[in-house]
């Protein structure tokens, strides 16, 4: 309750579940962060395009894979009368894109793009149902040449938000997929969620039950043995985990998809400019979307959020449902993720110029002048609470009133440091020299 008695106007006025509102300072960081990743995406060569906010849900979801349909937001669209869905994930609107708009361009095909996908919220109420994402879709690049090109662009737009202790796990769709398809149904639901637990004991229980008395031993061990098949550093080579797969999986289905990692594994880790020698890790128990990719699966992680930065792979059936056979990898960035792993990095970006004029003169006269010059620029009457209002507003300079016809250039987060510029001292390019010859703002996280 305020003062008054009434509730808060939060909840005078709330959200649906699981949505939010992003104010200033949050937009324009989230922003820049979008910008710069789209901005490096562009300088690997990567379009960028824009689907729409919802489409047909039985288009959009001939494309979901793994995706719960529970996850999907539905509704009948007033005026035709059709379910349709807001997007859950890009992915697969841009394969539907691919596949009727851009079927006769020559492969391959690099597309880039950033937005709010919103998915029914599961779990804890602290989940968002709209989830910022940015990511690149490959299409037409077979393997291995494609792989790595997305690997080689995941670590490096990492590092470019400013991320630099960060590892990507490495791992085979197929390598669960072959062994668990050997359970019977309904205990390979079970196998399932213990190998997505890493739970060896869980798995060697259901493994040595009844219901499992079909599995072949081979298969049995080599399931077992699969959350532990994880590394790749100094501690643990990954040549001793590959070297260790190959007698698990030897006359197993496993031993194809085993192949074509280790062959990844060793072209990304031979190639010194690829980046990724030093973050390539592996883990062939990597149940994520199994069901959806048909290659080599990654996500990147780094400390803080607690949860993958991004996570992608080859998804050659895609296009298919679509109409297009065609080779397709890809990776999504998430991007409150990100902004929580910067954070724990304690990295910081600097602040653009906004500037409040508030002498007069100058006045509007010196606003424009200075937008002009491309700097963010805002007229406020003079008044003693100038200062105040800039700050709380985020503006990063104050021009006002000095002795003299002077006028004074403030920095909000430094008012001590006040400089002052004589009148006809060389206008607004004084002013502009002065802003600029200031150390930057660096940028508060909250």
């Amino acid at each position: 309750m305020d003062r008054s008695g009434s509730p808060p106007k939060a909840l005078s006025h709330p959200l649906p579940a699981g949505m939010r509102d992003l104010l200033p300072e949050e937009t324009r960081r989230r922003r820049a962060l979008a910008r710069a990743i789209l901005d490096h995406f562009a300088l690997h060569g990567y379009d960028p395009v824009t689907p729409p906010a919802f489409e047909l849900a039985e288009v959009l979801e001939k494309g979901l894979g793994a995706l719960d349909p529970g996850d999907v937001l539905r509704f009948v669209e007033p005026e035709s009368g059709e379910v349709c869905a807001l997007r859950p994930d890009m992915t697969p609107q841009i394969a539907r894109m691919v596949a009727t708009r851009l079927a006769a361009e020559p492969v391959p095909i690099r597309l880039c793009y950033e937005g709010t996908i919103v998915r029914r919220r599961q779990g804890r109420a602290k989940k968002h149902r709209q989830i910022p994402q940015a990511g690149v879709e490959l299409y037409g690049a077979p393997s291995p040449e494609g792989d790595l090109e997305a690997l080689r662009l995941l670590a490096s737009v990492t590092r470019a938000v400013g991320l630099e202790s960060f590892v990507i796990d490495l791992g085979h769709a197929l390598i669960a997929r072959a062994l668990v398809d050997v359970v019977p149904s309904p205990l390979d639901v079970e196998v399932t969620d213990a190998l997505a637990q890493k739970d060896a004991t869980r798995l060697r229980a259901l493994l040595a039950g009844r219901e499992a008395s079909g599995v072949p031993a081979r298969v049995a061990d080599a399931l077992v043995a699969l959350p532990e098949l994880a590394g790749g550093a100094e501690d643990r080579p990954g040549e001793e985990i590959l070297a260790r797969a190959e007698k698990l999986f030897a006359g197993t289905r496993a031993e194809g998809p085993l192949g074509e990692l280790r062959a990844l594994w060793e072209t990304a880790r031979g190639t010194g400019e690829s980046g990724l020698g030093d973050v390539l890790r592996l883990d062939l128990g990597e149940v994520r979307g199994f069901a959806y990719y048909t290659g080599p699966i990654f996500h990147v992680l780094a400390p803080g959020p607690g949860e993958p930065v991004g996570a992608g792979g080859r998804y050659d059936d895609l296009l298919g449902r679509f109409g297009l056979p065609l080779q397709a990898v890809g990776f999504g960035l998430h991007l409150d993720a990100i902004a929580r792993a910067r954070e724990a990095a304690g990295v910081r970006e600097e602040r653009p110029l906004r500037v409040l004029v508030s002498a007069d003169p100058p006045g509007e006269a010196l606003a424009a002048s200075l937008r002009a010059r491309g700097i963010a620029t805002a007229f406020h009457a003079s008044g003693a609470d100038a200062l105040r209002y800039a700050a709380a507003h985020r503006f990063s300079h104050v021009v006002t009133e000095g002795n003299d016809g002077a006028v004074q250039i403030i920095r909000t987060d430094k008012p001590e440091a006040a400089v002052e510029i004589a009148a006809g001292a060389g206008g607004v390019d004084a002013i502009v020299r002065a802003l600029g010859e200031e150390a930057p703002l660096v940028d508060e996280q909250p």
